[in-house]
């Protein structure tokens, strides 16, 4: 179920927002989706986050998106260096504009936000380094 939500064309929308905003932050966005989460959704998403290693990145500016489709259940997880620059309500305000268009059943279009608002608070805090920045994690979605 997880990996048929998404048509090549909304996967490609997705990737490309993820580039998009990459191209201007040392940060780094994955998105991970799965059916389902076992237990509280943010304890999954810090395994996924563990898992991917998103913990490793040079500025601790990773950011995870998570969603278990068919739970109904998503979660947005920066690690600790992105989070000690934000607003404290920053997570939630995206989450809110995501479930706008979650609610629609506009996944794809809500994912493209949440990772465009994610995009412009990292690129603000952690701009794009020409010269020694590196892309140190896939664009690509994972499935779980």
């Amino acid at each position: 179920m997880a990996e048929k939500l998404f048509s090549p064309e909304d996967r490609s929308i997705i990737i490309g927002a993820i580039q998009s905003a990459e191209n201007e932050t040392s940060g780094e966005i994955q998105v991970h989706i799965e059916n389902h989460c076992s237990g509280e959704v943010l304890d999954r998403a810090a395994e996924v986050f563990e898992t991917l290693k998103m913990h490793k990145t040079q500025f601790r500016n990773a950011v995870l998106f998570y969603l278990a489709v068919e739970d109904h259940k998503f979660a947005i997880l920066g690690d600790a260096g992105i989070n000690s620059v934000v607003s404290k309500d920053f997570w939630e305000n995206i989450k809110e504009e995501m479930t706008v268009s979650f609610k629609k059943k506009h996944f794809t279009e809500g994912l493209r936000k949440g990772i465009e608002m994610s995009g412009q608070q990292l690129k603000a805090h952690f701009p794009y380094d020409q010269k020694g920045d590196a892309n140190e994690l896939p664009n690509e979605i994972s499935f779980g």
